[in-house]
């Protein structure tokens, strides 16, 4: 059964579309400027400014 769920065409949509739902679920929250912010500190530890 898990088998022939994963190979139709459809899962790949419904995975899609939830993943599409949750980024704008977290835009919505604010937890964008978040992320942004941590990959920005975690950039210039990696250059060594930070």
């Amino acid at each position: 059964m898990i088998k022939k769920l994963t190979e139709t065409k459809w899962t790949g949509v419904v995975l899609m579309i939830c993943g599409i739902l949750l980024m704008i679920f977290g835009i919505h929250r604010g937890e964008m400027s978040v992320v942004f912010t941590k990959a920005i500190n975690i950039c210039m530890e990696c250059i060594g400014i930070g």
